[in-house]
């Protein structure tokens, strides 16, 4: 960055595990964060998903810099081949990684950045763009004020914009209105929301694992409650095999979850929907307390609740007023999208990557983490510490980042961190 702004710290938005491991590393780098996180916690969107048991193991999901600085405070490394739900990863490692002193004096909480900017810039004006430091605009408890900024790192998650099920890609007409009775990811099925899904009629709606794991805790419901009746709706013309990850998967719980879709799919646990573009939710009965869904010229049997679990997209109205680099499809970073393009990749062939393919035509400007990705599905925690590692490099020394070769040539030193050809999807 210019020497005018090297006093300045950089800022991070969002507390989760990349935020704080954006953190973790950028002072071990001998650089300044300042973290904002808009919850009452750090994690706060892990809390929401804490029931759910992750694919990735242990090792997949601790920065090895923050086991480094948690090591001497007496901190015990989970074993590496368990899978945590949520709520574990949240208490066992970023609560403690939270709570170090480093840390904790340079986090903020239940601090909303609303807006980000350069200093008496908006997109439109150019010169001297470069040399003016980020403006953030947060929120807290004592009110607003402005951050300067030398840098910014958004690593704010996409938890809290789920898709909606419109089959445009905007709500269905009716949507909106029923929202009380539509879920959107995987809500606590068999804990707090029981009594949501207990007996009655719920309709699941996406194809991938986060739907799996919803008609999972509604099987073990319906098994204690007879009267739960679960259908499934996706898109796709034919349902017959689920199974898409290979037996050598490195994420065996991503693929024994499949296996346990697949036997209950041909036992008929599921009343299965296909070819299903939901156009229309209608309200029907008393207080309109049941929905019916409408898809093309066919009318869904009336269910009690929805679980939207189709997936999530990035916000990005904070950075309105920067000149953000996206791909118009995917909505992650534009020399990103080609490698994690879903309508051309699948798990197991999205390449890792770096600095050069996260780098916009705002300088000093990183998203990171699952944000990173856009409306993309297939994100690793273990991806998020990787690019966090080549960034940091970078701002240590911004002109040693260039654009991407493909793998397996030689790269530039901030982009070696992360690299390699391996999946990068989960």
């Amino acid at each position: 960055m210019q020497d005018a702004n090297s006093h300045l710290p950089i800022a991070i938005i969002g507390a989760g595990p990349i935020g704080l491991s954006a953190a973790v590393n950028l002072l071990a780098s001998g650089l300044e964060p300042i973290t904002f996180e808009s919850g009452e916690q750090v994690g706060e969107h892990l809390a929401r998903w804490g029931h759910v048991r992750m694919f990735s193991p242990w090792s997949y999901n601790v920065d090895p810099v923050a086991a480094e600085w948690l090591t001497p405070t007496g901190w015990q490394a989970p074993r590496a081949d368990a899978f945590p739900t949520g709520a574990e990863l949240l208490a066992d490692y970023l609560q403690p990684l939270a709570a170090l002193p480093e840390i904790a004096s340079r986090l903020h909480t239940a601090t909303r950045v609303t807006h980000v900017s350069r200093l008496q810039h908006d997109v439109l004006r150019s010169n001297g763009r470069e040399e003016a430091p980020f403006v953030l605009r947060v929120s807290g408890p004592d009110g607003e004020r402005d951050v300067l900024a030398r840098a910014v790192i958004d690593a704010s998650g996409t938890f809290q914009c789920p898709n909606g099920i419109g089959a445009h890609g905007i709500p269905a007409l009716g949507e909106l209105a029923a929202a009380e009775r539509i879920a959107y990811g995987v809500p606590d099925i068999t804990g707090k929301a029981r009594d949501d899904y207990a007996g009655k009629t719920v309709l699941v709606v996406g194809g991938g694992h986060s739907a799996f794991n919803a008609l999972q805790d509604l099987v073990s419901l319906a098994e204690q409650n007879p009267d739960t009746r679960i259908l499934w709706g996706v898109r796709s013309a034919t349902l017959h095999n689920v199974i898409r990850s290979p037996k050598d998967d490195e994420l065996q719980e991503r693929r024994a979850l499949e296996v346990r879709i697949q036997q209950w799919l041909e036992d008929g646990r599921f009343e299965v929907v296909t070819n299903l573009a939901i156009e229309a939710i209608h309200p029907q009965g008393e207080q309109g307390a049941r929905l019916v869904v409408e898809s093309g010229s066919q009318r869904l049997p009336a269910v009690d609740r929805i679980i939207a679990a189709t997936g999530f997209r990035p916000d990005l109205a904070l950075l309105s007023e920067l000149r953000v680099s996206l791909d118009p499809a995917t909505q992650s970073p534009a020399r990103l999208a080609p490698l994690i393009d879903p309508n051309q990749h699948s798990c197991g062939s999205v390449p890792e990557h770096g600095a050069a393919e996260l780098t916009h035509a705002e300088p000093g400007l990183y998203i990171l983490g699952i944000k990173s990705y856009g409306r993309a599905p297939t994100f690793l925690m273990r991806t998020g510490y990787r690019q966090v590692k080549s960034v940091v490099a970078a701002l240590l020394d911004p002109d040693a980042v260039i654009p991407a070769p493909v793998c397996g040539a030689t790269r530039s030193t901030a982009n070696q961190a992360s690299r390699q050809c391996e999946p990068s999807c989960g």
